[in-house]
C-alpha cells in the first residue's frame, strides 16, 4: 500500500489519514507514504515535513515516508513535475497493490502519463468540492480514465456534494472519522494538569477552539463570540489552537483587535497555544469546543475528539455537525451572540449531556474505522494485504 500526500502540515485529514495508515501497518500491511512537498507555508507558518507529528508518528511506527523534496512555492505548478520527480513517484508506486490519495490534490500526480497503474482510492474530507480548485477537475480526469476504484467519504455531506459535482454514486463509500478512545477519555489529572500549567483555576469554564487560521474556520466570528462570552462570565478562559492560532501570526493579532476592540483587556484570558501535539490534554481541561465554520467541515476532527474527552461540543450547521452534535451539544447560527449564549448553556448543562457523550464513544472508535477502510481496500486490491484487527480496542470506562 502507498499513501501519497500533498504534504505534512497540521490539519485534521492528515491526522485522521495518518491514524488509518498506521493502523492498516499495525494489522500487517506493507504501507509507505510518499509526499509531494517537503514543506509546507499554511496559516501563516512554515511546516517542515520532519517536524510535523503525524511525520513522526509514521515514522516511529515504522511507516517509510518518503518525499518528492519540493517546497512549499512549486504549488505555483502543482502539476509540472520534473522527470526525477516523475521517476521517485514511479519507484514508490512499482510495488504497491494499491494506492490511497489523501484528498483530490495528489491526484495530479497520479493523471500524469507513464505512471504505473494501480487502483486507487482517493479519501475525500470536505464537503465543498468546487472550493477545492484544480483538485476537482484533477479528480474527475481519473474518474474518466478509470483510475479511481473508489472514493471514501469521511461523512454524508462528503458523499452528497462529490455526488452533486459529477462524481458517479457507485465509486463513493463513507467512513466516518473515528479517534483512539484509549487517548480521547475524560481523565481529572489532565484537566487538572493543564489548568494548573495556564494557571486557570479548577472551577473555571474553558472554550477551546481548535482549528487552522484559515478563512473557513471563520476565526472573527468566534473571537466575537468570545467577547461577549467572556464579557458575561468573567471568571471564563478561552483556547485557541492550530497552525497560526499563535500572537505571530499579524493577521490574527488583527482579527482580535478588531473583535474585541475597546475592550482588549478581555484579551488577557485568551490563551494562543498554536500546534500542539496532545490536544487529550488540552481537550480534558475543557468545558466546550466549539467550531465556528462557516463552509467547508465534512466531520471535524477537533468536535470527536473534544467530544471523547468529555467537552460539550458547539457548532454551526455544516458538513455533518449537526449529526454529530445532535443529542451531545448545541448547534448555532452563524451569528457571535448565539453562539455565546450556547457555551453559557453548554457549561451549564454540561453533566446532563455526559450520559450521552458516554454512550456515543463506540461510534467514534479507532478500531471501527480502521476495520471499515480495510475492508475496502481489500476488496479493491482482491484481498492483496489482509489485514487482522484479532485485537480489539479495550472497552473504555465509563464517564
Amino acid at each position: 500500500m502507498l499513501s501519497i500526500y500533498e504534504g505534512f502540515f497540521s490539519g485534521g485529514a492528515r491526522i485522521v489519514h495518518s491514524d488509518v495508515v498506521m493502523g492498516l501497518h499495525e494489522g500487517g500491511q506493507r504501507h509507505s507514504v510518499l509526499s509531494l512537498n517537503g514543506e509546507m507555508y499554511r496559516e501563516a507558518t512554515r511546516q517542515r515535513m520532519e517536524d510535523d507529528v503525524c511525520f513522526r508518528s509514521l515514522t516511529g511506527a515504522g511507516v517509510p515516508v518518503t518525499s518528492l523534496g519540493r517546497g512549499h512555492g512549486a504549488s505555483d505548478a502543482a502539476n509540472a513535475f520534473t522527470g526525477p520527480e516523475l521517476a521517485a513517484a514511479a519507484r514508490a508506486m512499482a510495488g504497491a497493490d494499491v494506492i490511497l490519495s489523501l484528498k483530490e490534490q495528489p491526484l495530479g500526480l497520479l493523471n500524469q502519463a507513464g505512471l504505473p497503474r494501480r487502483p486507487v482510492v482517493v479519501c475525500l474530507h470536505r464537503s465543498d468540492p468546487e472550493n477545492q480548485g484544480a483538485a476537482l477537475d484533477e479528480l474527475r480526469t481519473a474518474v474518466a480514465d478509470g483510475r479511481i476504484a473508489a472514493a471514501i467519504c469521511c461523512a454524508e455531506s462528503t458523499r452528497a456534494a462529490y455526488a452533486a459535482a459529477g462524481i458517479p454514486a457507485e465509486l463513493l463509500h463513507v467512513i466516518p472519522n473515528g479517534v483512539d478512545l484509549l487517548r480521547f477519555r475524560p481523565d481529572p489529572f489532565r484537566r487538572a494538569l493543564l489548568r494548573a500549567s495556564l494557571g486557570i483555576p479548577a472551577d473555571a469554564p474553558v472554550i477551546v477552539f481548535a482549528a487552522r487560521y484559515a478563512e473557513m474556520k471563520n476565526v472573527p466570528l468566534f473571537l466575537r463570540a468570545a467577547r461577549a462570552w467572556l464579557r458575561r462570565r468573567p471568571e471564563g478562559q478561552v483556547l485557541m489552537c492550530g497552525a497560526g492560532m499563535t500572537r505571530a501570526n499579524a493577521a490574527l493579532r488583527e482579527d482580535m483587535a478588531t473583535a474585541f476592540g475597546d475592550e482588549a483587556s478581555l484579551t488577557d484570558r485568551v490563551s494562543l497555544l498554536g500546534v500542539r501535539d496532545d490536544m487529550e490534554i488540552v481537550y480534558a481541561a475543557a468545558d466546550v469546543v466549539s467550531l465556528t465554520s462557516s463552509s467547508g467541515e465534512a466531520a471535524p476532527l477537533s468536535l470527536i475528539e473534544g467530544m471523547m474527552c468529555g467537552a460539550v461540543p458547539v457548532a454551526t450547521d455544516v458538513g455533518d455537525c449537526a449529526s454529530i452534535v445532535a443529542g451531545h451539544g448545541f448547534l448555532t447560527p452563524l451569528d457571535a451572540e448565539a453562539v455565546a449564549r450556547a457555551w453559557c448553556e453548554a457549561v451549564e448543562r454540561g453533566a446532563e449531556f455526559a450520559p450521552a457523550l458516554a454512550l456515543s464513544r463506540e461510534r467514534f472508535s479507532r478500531t471501527r474505522m480502521i476495520a471499515a477502510y480495510a475492508g475496502l481496500v481489500e476488496r479493491v486490491g482482491g484481498g492483496a494485504g489482509r489485514v487482522s484487527l484479532s485485537v480489539p480496542e479495550p472497552l473504555p470506562e465509563p464517564f
